[in-house]
């Protein structure tokens, strides 16, 4: 076997690290630019100016690594200072990439020119290199793109979740933009799928973005959500609300719940048959005059900015299975009070939609007051 030490000890060979590939840690500490050209396949990219900061997230310091850089000068430096610093066994690559790639060893270029996009994820245990793998797989419908909707495709996106469906059927107004900042002053008029997946595809690339032009009913919701892990409720009506959460019932997907007016704002989750359903929370709606629309009564767009989030992290926690989400709870903000209560919500057993896992409730379209009215049964 290649001995680790056959040129000075800081150094290791070209030929050493390929014979062990696989068996010890290497990491490209070279800028983006430099890293987008291509890199030693499996080396984890950390730029040198994180170096120390992000390796003692990753390894221990008597583990066995390797580092490279272009020609092998800041390499070799960075592994003299991390000795300093308790690292027991790092050596730096002789030549660095440079002499790797004359000696026309495995070279590939990255699924991502910032494969440390997702460092800081990997670097919280709860989440780590399975967590992100989860995300990079699952696939989440975030219904509405408006102010709910923007915020939490933003950050599910920018947390490389793979496929993000985006229902809505509305176009850019003007007077979205104090909140639905998905969009932009340019793309007034344009339909709001085409500008969220516009933004989102910018923001990450791993991320696959689905559009869907439509507005929900009882002949197609079933479809819609059909193939998704969970589902993103940022509706701003009670049928469309409604809908979603008869149709998860059948199809046994969690649905992330968010609302907001005014200075107000509420998040729960109702996972199917696990906890209470949206109608044990709300049996019926309100009464009109009660329950007047943003464009009525106002809302603060940075409030659509938290409530929306928050339906983010509690999409990311029920994907990566971190912490408690608010399954049975609801949580309610007060944004002039600054003030914020977790309500506790059951589950009722003779709720008329998830008090029988056997009969899942008709899906139907619903009236304004949220009265069955549609002509599509499904059952």
């Amino acid at each position: 076997m290649p001995s680790m030490t056959d040129r000075v000890p800081d150094e290791v060979s070209a030929a050493a690290v390929a014979q062990r590939h696989g068996q010890i840690l290497v990491i490209d500490i070279r800028d983006e630019a430099e890293y987008a050209e291509g890199a030693i396949p499996g080396a984890v990219h950390i730029p040198e100016e994180l170096l120390e900061e992000r390796l003692e997230a990753i390894t221990h310091r008597d583990d066995e690594i390797v580092i490279y850089c272009g020609e092998g000068v800041r390499s070799l430096i960075a592994t003299r200072a991390l000795t300093q610093l308790g690292y027991s066994n790092v050596r730096s690559l002789a030549g660095g990439s440079n002499n790797w790639r004359r000696s026309e060893l495995p070279w590939e270029t990255p699924r991502d020119a910032s494969a440390n996009r997702y460092a800081r994820h990997m670097a919280l245990s709860e989440v780590g290199p399975e967590g992100q793998s989860r995300l990079l797989d699952s696939k989440v419908l975030v219904v509405g793109a408006g102010g709910l909707g923007s915020p939490a495709a933003l950050y599910l996106a920018a947390a490389g979740v793979g496929t993000l469906g985006i229902v809505d059927f509305d176009t850019v107004a003007l007077s979205n933009l104090q909140r639905q900042i998905l969009h932009s002053t340019s793309r007034i008029g344009m339909p709001k799928v085409a500008s969220a997946a516009r933004t989102l595809s910018d923001l990450n690339p791993d991320v696959t973005v689905v559009p869907h032009e439509t507005a929900l009913n009882a002949s197609n919701v079933l479809n819609a959500m059909d193939g998704y892990d969970v589902v993103v409720d940022g509706t701003d009506n009670f049928p469309t609300r409604y809908l979603l959460a008869d149709a998860s019932l059948h199809l046994r997907v969690p649905v992330v719940y968010g609302a907001a007016l005014r200075f107000e704002g509420q998040v729960s989750v109702f996972s199917p048959y696990e906890g209470p359903c949206y109608r044990c929370l709300f049996p019926q709606p309100p009464p009109p005059d009660m329950a007047p629309s943003c464009a009525d009564a106002g809302v603060l767009g940075a409030v659509t900015g938290i409530i929306g989030s928050l339906q983010a992290l509690e999409t990311i926690k029920l994907i990566v299975g971190a912490g408690n989400p608010l399954i049975g709870r609801l949580l309610v903000y007060d944004a002039l009070d600054q003030d914020v209560r977790v309500l506790q919500i059951r589950r009722n057993p003779s709720c008329p939609a998830c008090g029988n896992e056997r009969r899942p409730p008709r899906i139907v379209d619903y009236d304004w007051q949220c009265t069955p009215a549609g002509t599509v049964d499904r059952t």
